[in-house]
């Protein structure tokens, strides 16, 4: 359970009481998180409940008893209030549905006019580790040519393929991913060594900080890397001779990245993904560490800058089902 300091959210909101919440998703001691599809979760009796929140450039969603209240777009420091509610038990989720690649939101409390209740306990817990394709990057775009900004404002990780099964399944879940980074090399070459087994650790993904142990255990790690590695070729400077030496990489790399994951989760069952034109690689890495490799068959790609649709993610999340099942 997470325990924020909420003071801050009791000066908003003084005649309330503060909602104990679950935090799905990396969030540091004092409420800040910056990865995708982060979540808080609480639960309550009464009329009415407050939610205090920072987030500079986040759209975050706001749900009561799993329906939709408010979409906060870049909100900054705010206290939304919502009352009228039935006089009994309800549950208060907040959902961040854009990707932050550098600074954070900040979850000041969730207070209730009524009476605080343990938030709800999901035996099933799930990450997913990835790139743009986990993020949900531009998913609910329906045009392919997209800004920067609208990358942003169309990207909802709640609804790209990790969240939608792990919602199906009643799981807990952690998105581990950044949009343009792979395992050895990322899109283009970019940001060279700042890779997902890099950025993995981190509390928040644009500090280099790393995250604080916690209880978090899941059952099922699914991971879907490889497509910024060998989406463009190889070019004069990097650190590969040719496209035969960053494949080899790319497999001794993501072997060392599975066993490092493996000695943290001990237990923990593995699904590797991959497309066409890199799944022969990712199936040696499952081979050489013993887990599952699942291909990703031909999407439409008809959101942002050709990448997955929300039928897309769809389709992925019905792939990885068929592949694993439940977790245990």
């Amino acid at each position: 359970m997470l325990r924020l300091a909420l003071a801050a959210a009791l000066m908003l909101a003084p005649a309330e009481t503060p909602v104990p919440l679950h935090a799905g998703g990396r969030v540091t001691e004092d409420g800040r998180f910056g990865w995708p599809g982060v979540y808080f979760e609480g639960r309550f009796k009464g009329t009415a409940v407050t939610v205090s929140i920072e987030a500079g450039i986040d759209h975050l969603a706001i749900l009561i008893d799993g329906v939709e209240r408010a979409v906060l777009k870049k909100p900054g420091r705010v206290e939304r209030r919502f009352d009228g509610l039935a006089d009994g038990e309800h549950v208060i989720r907040v959902e961040k549905l854009t990707e932050t690649q550098s600074g954070y939101s900040r979850m000041l409390g969730i207070t209730t006019n009524g009476t605080p209740l343990s938030p709800i306990s999901r035996a099933r817990r799930v990450e997913f580790i990835g790139d743009s394709h986990s993020v949900g990057y531009g998913d609910t775009s329906d045009s392919r040519t997209c800004t920067p900004d609208a990358v942003h404002d169309t990207t909802n990780t709640s609804l790209a393929f990790g969240p939608l099964l792990a919602k199906k399944w009643d799981a807990d879940y952690r998105v581990i991913a950044f949009s343009g980074r792979g395992v050895v090399r990322n899109y283009a070459g970019g940001n060279p060594g700042e890779t997902m087994p890099l950025l993995y650790s981190r509390s928040i993904p644009g500090e280099p900080a790393p995250a604080a142990a916690d209880d978090w255990k899941p059952q099922l790690i699914v991971i879907n890397l490889g497509t910024n590695d060998f989406s463009t070729p190889v070019h004069g400077g990097e650190a590969w001779k040719d496209e035969a030496a960053l494949r080899a990489d790319y497999r001794s790399t993501y072997v060392a990245f599975v066993r490092r994951l493996q000695q943290a989760n001990p237990g923990a069952r593995f699904l590797l993904m991959g497309a066409a034109n890199f799944v022969a690689d990712v199936r040696a890495v499952a081979a050489a560490t013993n887990v599952k490799a699942v291909e990703v068959p031909t999407l439409a790609l008809t959101a942002c800058n050709f990448h997955p649709s929300l039928s897309d993610q769809r389709r992925m999340a019905d792939l990885v089902e068929e592949a694993v099942g439940k977790p245990d």
